[in-house]
């Protein structure tokens, strides 16, 4: 700083005057800009703060909603319920903490303590829902639903501290009357902008990085940065001169309490309108992780970035009543709109943005992620926009001057309570009874009533306000009733290539469809499951189900008793099951109702959906193993691939280990290995997680795009002799001839390696496990990968271990060997675009065996 001399001036010193006066202008100035500086650096901090307590809550969320799926099951009721548990915390401590929030003398020292009590609590969350489901399945098994105390203790602890943090920050900040929505708006709009961030860094660092625990340890870093910055602010004296420290408690006013009760009802539609896009919008995206965080993370910019924008302008609004309900009304309109507007449109500017993205940065993988952000900004971003803009506005009809905390922590509370139960009646009621489209009508209708209740509320001369509600509420209506209840149904065929719908069914748990599809000989029925495609009954997907469960239990030292399929699909699987005759206990595991609906639809199946002989019971299998204590000689998994979101725990070490349990003395496990899904790194991890567990493993070709893990606790010989003695069972030889599997010699050169090829190809391999699910956020599959893992594959290929046998069948089996082989070539020659190949190789194969049915559906001929 600056020194002022005061000492009688001499000449010398009179000559300087002037430049002695721009000292003391300059000290001045100084002076001046201190308090100024000071208020950015303040302001800057609080903004870091609330970012990275934003950043930690949805890393929470978005964790412990993966975690509690291994410990209630991926049931939707199940999952609904716990994480209903995660935002009835955060309701709670919004209320009970915010009604001390106005009389802290010291706010930021408070919310220092909490977000040091998250961190603790969080990273104690994270360790025990690591360990809690076999607590949990004890639990159930003894005290019923008294077992569902156990998670919502573990989440609802950290949720109750998360919920009082934002009521606190408002409170900490000085301000002046009026000014409660201008700041909270800004607050919220920070603390989102962190949960935006949280959300992305979860699935794209966190979790492929640091796994489940590494994350959790990552977000109460996070929370411990918040705390310290918050703890340094606390030690700055704060202006309190808009503040009373004397806080009255007295009952909301009537304005207020209305405001509360219809934004606890838009709160409640906004969720709503967030189980309709989850299922809408799959069709234009993947069921990966990535593309699902991209869309929530657009859902919350949608609700930042109004929640700013109209901070911004919030004290220049003289009629917010009005502006409230119009926010509300036009977000239920739009939300629809979208809906009803969709069509093959979205995927053309998906598909242009996507190259121009491929273009700029020469990677698929951001190809593949701007389809999905140009998708979500299509149907998400505008509603979620004007959703944000509505809790400022909200706020300035709510908030007290000296009841801020209180009031703010009603609000998220009752708002949370509301979205709550507007998921649940959603979900689990208008969904499944009305349709999707239905439904959204009905949550738009409701936006508009609110709206126009607020708009009457407001200034009663305004009358442009009221007849601008009033309009989009009928416009809203009209939409409803001009959009046809099938339009989601219709644009799937859309968007999937073509075809003619057969089913299609929505349920609480997402929409189910069969579409027919290809022409000719080759026309077959495919199963859509979210949207996505689940296979079919084409003659490939005949064959590899079919061996799935024939090739294992015809392996089986002994007669084989019982059977587990876990997933049943198309229903080919399962009904395979019902083909072998020894097999006294069938059982199939399936999470979607819907799904067994569908499967009267499949050729192949001998009617599993229905044959009494087949219990299917509606579980994830992972449950399925957890809670029933039946053992198996099988236990054949077909579920989605490992890349598609929550999947992944069916291929993990963790779950080998528990499905070992179920299994007899020498039982079989057998796990579908697609090749095709998955880069080569990814599937070399799922082949060493499978040999950490079963000490016996095996791999099997079950047709080009697919293999087969086979594995046991026990030895397992390859016995000639009983292999063809299950194999000549009439049921099981028409069934396999059906696929091109004509003989023991034909299912037998299907074998690749036993497991010393399997441990060369894993070899230096992480292992995919609960903690490291690293398959489920790995990069984007490259083209054509298949070119480059099925030669890896079959270059492990070593001659079966058989015992028995004669000359006979071993040269049967060289011969159908060499032709699998020679049609595999011909497979690798099509991706490669060599025709004149293909072609040669094609033909030899049809000259060799000229009637497989395999072979021949590949050149259209059945």
């Amino acid at each position: 700083m600056t020194r002022v001399i005061t000492v009688p001036a001499s000449p010398r010193i009179r000559n300087n005057k002037a430049p002695q006066r721009r000292n003391i202008m300059t000290v001045r100035s100084q002076k001046r800009s201190s308090p100024k500086l000071s208020s950015m650096l303040g302001t800057s901090a609080f903004a870091a703060l609330l970012f990275c307590s934003g950043v930690a809550a949805l890393v929470y969320q978005v964790l412990w909603i993966k975690q509690l799926s291994l410990v209630v099951g991926v049931e939707v009721y199940s999952i609904s319920i716990a994480v209903s548990a995660f935002f009835a915390g955060l309701a709670l401590g919004g209320f009970l903490i915010a009604r001390r929030a106005d009389r802290l003398k010291n706010p930021l020292f408070t919310y220092a303590l909490l977000e040091a009590g998250i961190a603790l609590l969080g990273v104690t969350a994270t360790l025990l829902l690591g360990h809690a489901a076999p607590l949990f399945t004890a639990m159930q098994a003894h005290v019923g639903l008294l077992a569902w105390i156990l998670p919502f203790l573990i989440v609802g602890f950290p949720a109750f501290l998360m919920g009082g943090t934002l009521p606190i920050a408002l409170c900490s900040r000085s301000m002046a009357s009026g000014a409660a929505a201008r700041t909270g708006g800004l607050i919220y709009a920070m603390n989102t902008f962190g949960g935006i961030a949280g959300i992305l860094a979860c699935s794209f660092i966190f979790l492929p990085q640091f796994g489940v625990i590494g994350t959790g340890f990552a977000a109460a870093s996070l929370n411990l940065i918040a705390a310290v910055i918050a703890l340094v602010m606390s030690r700055t004296p704060r202006n309190t001169s808009a503040i009373s420290p004397s806080i009255q408690q007295s009952d909301l006013p009537r304005q207020a309490t209305l405001a509360i009760v219809l934004y606890s009802l838009a709160g409640g539609i906004a969720l709503g309108y967030e189980v309709i896009w989850s299922q809408a919008i799959v069709q234009f995206i993947t069921t990966r992780s990535f593309a699902f965080s991209i869309v929530l993370a657009t859902y919350l910019a949608g609700l930042a970035l109004g929640s700013w924008l109209y901070a911004r302008y919030a004290d220049k609004i003289t009629n917010p009543w009005g502006t409230f309900g119009l926010l509300i009304a036009a977000a239920g309109m739009v939300a629809l709109l979208e809906i009803a507007c969709l069509g093959i449109w979205q995927l053309r500017i998906q598909a242009t943005i996507g190259e121009l993205a491929f273009s700029i940065f020469g990677n698929q993988f951001a190809r593949m992620c701007s389809r999905f952000l140009v998708a979500a900004i299509g149907i998400v971003f505008l509603p979620t926009l004007l959703l944000g803009a509505a809790f400022p506005a909200a706020l300035r009809l709510i908030l007290g001057k000296n009841r801020i905390g209180r009031d703010i922590g009603i609000v998220l509370a009752l708002n949370t309570a509301g979205g709550i139960a507007g998921t649940l009646l959603t979900g689990f009621i208008l969904v499944p009874k009305l349709g999707l489209v239905r439904t959204l009508g009905i949550l738009a209708i409701s936006a508009g009533a609110v709206g126009v209740i607020a708009v009457l509320r407001g200034l009663r001369d305004d009358k442009r306000m009221t007849w601008m509600a009033i309009t989009i509420s009928v416009a809203a209506l009209v939409i409803v009733i001009v959009t046809p209840t099938d339009r989601l149904a219709r644009l799937l065929t859309t968007t999937r290539g073509g075809g003619k719908l057969i089913s299609y069914e929505e349920s609480e748990a997402g929409t189910v469809a069969v579409v027919q599809q290809g022409t000719g000989t080759n026309s077959f029925n495919r199963l859509y499951v979210h949207g996505i495609s689940n296979s079919g009954d084409a003659m490939p997907s005949l064959r590899y189900m079919r061996l799935q469960a024939f090739l294992p239990l015809m392996l089986h030292n002994g007669i084989s008793h019982s059977a587990l399929v876990v997933g049943f699909g198309t229903g080919i699987t399962a009904g395979a099951l019902l083909e072998y005759p020894h097999l006294s206990r069938r059982v199939c595991a399936e999470l979607l109702p819907a799904v067994v609906s569908a499967g009267k639809f499949f050729r192949g199946n001998f009617g599993a959906s229905h044959n009494p002989e087949l219990q299917i019971r509606i579980r994830d299998g992972r449950r399925e193993l957890m809670r029933s204590a039946d053992r198996y000689d099988l236990i054949t998994l077909e579920p989605p691939p490992p890349s598609a979101a929550g999947v992944v725990n069916l291929y993990s070490r963790d779950f080998y280990q528990l499905a070992a349990k179920r299994l007899e003395p020498n039982g079989i496990f057998a796990q579908w290995l697609p090749i095709a899904t998955q880069n080569d790194e990814d599937t070399r991890s799922l082949v060493r997680s499978f040999l950490d567990v079963f000490p016996t493993a095996t791999l099997w070709t079950t047709e080009l795009h697919e293999m087969l893990l086979i594995g046991s606790l026990a030895p397992m010989e390859l016995n000639v002799d009983n292999i063809s003695q299950n194999f000549e069972q009439p049921s099981v030889k028409a069934a396999l001839e059906e696929v091109g599997i004509s003989s023991p010699a034909a299912l037998l050169a299907t074998w690749v390696t036993g497991r010393e090829g399997l441990e060369h190809y894993a070899d230096g391999a992480p292992p995919v496990t609960d903690n490291r699910p690293r398959i489920e956020y790995s990069s984007w599959v490259r083209p054509d990968e298949i070119s480059r893992v099925l030669p890896e594959l079959l270059a492990l290929r070593t001659e079966p271990p058989l015992i028995g046998g004669n000359f006979v069948l071993s040269s049967s089996l060289s011969i159908e060997r060499e032709n699998l082989m020679t049609f595999y070539s011909a497979g690798l020659d099509a991706y490669k675009g060599d025709r004149q190949a293909w072609a040669h190789d094609i033909g030899d194969v049809l000259k060799k065996d000229p009637t497989n049915p395999y072979y021949r559906w590949s050149v259209g001929e059945k």
